[in-house]
């Protein structure tokens, strides 16, 4: 299995920089892109409504920012750690310090008064309420499938354990633009 692993991580490696050339996703620190562990692009929400915590309500092609983890990088990284404990404190750790730059890269974005937040999707949110993310299931039992589907190759080559696997689901992670650079802007 572990034969398997390491060669589907080299696909991947050869597939991640043509995928990221045919989205527009875009790397937020330019100068030093191994500080962060996000790449984002600017999408319309075509989800539910929704109101946030702090009141922010996100709205059908309400424009937001869509973060994208850098698996393919985060995976490598995690490899040589032993379990679920330690691969989840360094993923958390890449989030955390990864935040501030995301902050500034949606305050200084030329389109920052029209975004409302951010949103990802991941079936990884154990402990990203601490991080201020709130999470949502999908309305659509359709979309939640698709979604599932294509994050599963993620979810085997990342080396999780069976129990961590499975039993999770795909969710919304959205924090509202004013939550995210009131908690994460250096200034």
């Amino acid at each position: 299995m572990e034969i398997i692993r390491s060669y589907a991580m080299t696909i991947w490696s050869l597939w991640d920089p043509v995928y990221y050339s045919f989205t527009r996703l875009t790397y937020i620190e330019d100068e030093s892109p191994q500080k962060c562990i996000f790449r984002v692009r600017l999408t319309k929400y075509k989800g539910a409504p929704t109101i946030l915590n702090d009141g922010t309500r996100i709205n059908k092609n309400d424009l937001m920012i869509k973060i994208h983890l850098h698996n393919v990088r985060l995976i490598k990284e995690m490899n040589h750690l032993k379990n679920d404990f330690q691969k989840g404190i360094h993923f958390y750790r890449c989030v955390q310090q990864s935040m501030p730059f995301l902050a500034a890269y949606v305050e200084g974005h030329e389109q920052s008064s029209e975004i409302k937040g951010i949103i990802g999707i991941t079936l990884l949110n154990q402990g990203t309420q601490k991080l201020g993310f709130e999470s949502f299931s999908f309305k659509s039992k359709l979309y939640r499938i698709f979604k599932m589907v294509a994050l599963l190759p993620i979810s085997l080559v990342s080396n999780q354990s069976k129990d961590s696997l499975f039993g999770t689901e795909p969710r919304y992670l959205m924090m509202s633009k004013d939550k995210l650079i009131g908690r994460y802007n250096l200034k």
